[in-house]
């Protein structure tokens, strides 16, 4: 099996790469029936220079591959009709941006495996770039709390090498005696929390976080059940709220009330309820001021989130009382960070992580007959058609929804 890593084509440009050298050397030594190559890149983290000293062709032309790897989005002119590709498609959620996409995909008779349902048996992911989007999400938080009120100015991550570099710049910074609500429990909010436990922030119960006032800055980890609660009143545990999330409210409100900065690590499902509305944000009691959304889902569960932000221009302000984009710094405008790709702005340490990961789930796939079903999973089309598991689609690439 011939093996591509593509180049990253999407703007703005994503340094990384699903494989480093060093996996690639790994994978080829476990498979001997495998071979890699490279597609020249002058925007990868790691330099096409760097993969040939490992002893990996480097070209521009991949189209003799039977796989192409590739981080982001390829943009539509770039793909190969017949090959199999992973990439982040960004469909899965039908997303109304990326239709024609998914549309060429089928046309131009291409395998898609997405890399964000590359799933295990009980549909957990097994892969991703999440622990880097809180990584990077969590020194953001800090950099736009300290750009809105003046108090200090942290460098931007991409003047900065690696996760150490990023946590010797926040142990230079102090913090007010704020308090910090931070959602997710999975691979995005423990990012955060290794962040905030770094800079020795001292996490607190959730009583503690809505009763008590600190000398020193806090933070509470929430999950699902801290801040929704059942409709009729009966405590269930958080898989009811996977399966019946129309089945709750939001009960975040009360957070709203007392934190200063929200950092947003946590999955959303459309049927949830939202954290807020403006309706929330305009009553007097709401605090919050600064908002790190490294989920990002426009326009809700969080109505601060009105566009996604980039690497270049990562905050913009929200007028609570409005609801429309205004400046940051005013004091009763809500400062949002909400870039929709923390990870690149981390990409050396991401693209190590992602590969290792790669390596572990999906690369063993291909030579196992596909014992787990990763392959089967992850595949969203197949001989021009959508695969059963993604069928409902349909509508979605017929242009009906």
């Amino acid at each position: 099996m011939k093996l591509a890593l593509t180049k990253e084509r999407k703007m703005p440009p994503d340094r990384r790469v699903v494989l480093s050298p060093e996996i690639c050397r790994e994978a080829v030594e476990l498979y001997s029936e495998l071979e890699i190559v490279v597609e020249s890149s002058d925007i990868r983290i790691i330099k096409d220079a760097t993969y040939k000293e490992a002893g990996f062709k480097v070209t521009n032309d991949v189209r003799d591959c039977d796989v192409i790897l590739g981080v982001k989005e390829v943009p539509i002119d770039a793909l190969i009709p017949g090959k199999k590709y992973f990439f982040f498609s960004h469909t899965f959620k039908k997303q109304p941006y990326n239709r024609k996409l998914l549309q060429a995909i089928l046309e131009k008779n291409i395998e898609l495996y997405d890399h964000e349902v590359i799933t295990a048996k009980n549909n957990l992911r097994l892969i991703g770039f999440g622990y880097y989007a809180g990584i990077v999400g969590a020194y953001n938080a800090m950099r736009t709390y300290g750009m809105k009120y003046d108090l200090f100015d942290l460098p931007k991550l991409e003047f900065l090498k690696d996760k150490i570099a990023l946590i010797n710049e926040l142990h230079k910074i102090n913090l007010p005696p704020i308090k910090i609500v931070l959602t997710g429990t999975g691979r995005v909010g423990n990012g955060s929390k290794e962040i905030l436990d770094a800079m020795y922030i001292k996490k607190v119960s959730v009583e503690s976080f809505l009763t008590k006032e600190y000398d020193e800055p806090v933070y509470v980890q929430l999950d699902v059940l801290d801040y929704n609660r059942r409709q009729d009143g009966v405590q269930k545990d958080m898989f009811d709220f996977f399966d019946h999330p129309d089945e709750y409210d939001s009960d975040f409100k009360r957070f709203t009330r007392v934190a200063d900065l929200f950092i947003a690590g946590h999955y959303h499902n459309a049927a949830a309820p939202d954290f807020y509305t403006l309706s929330d944000t305009q009553k007097p009691k709401f605090k919050i001021r600064v908002v790190a959304d490294i989920s990002c889902d426009i326009g809700r569960p969080i109505c601060s989130t009105i566009r996604a932000s980039t690497i270049a221009d990562p905050i913009y302000g929200y007028d609570r009382v409005k609801g429309v984009e205004a400046n940051y710094k005013d004091p009763d405008t809500i400062a949002v960070m909400a870039v929709d790709n923390l990870p690149a702005e981390l990409p050396k340490d991401a693209s190590d992580g992602f590969g290792e990961m790669f390596l572990e789930h999906v690369i063993p796939a291909f030579f196992d007959g596909d014992k787990n079903g990763i392959l089967l999973r992850s595949r969203m089309t197949q001989n021009g058609q959508l695969t059963d598991r993604y069928k409902y689609l349909q509508d979605y690439v017929d242009g009906k929804e």
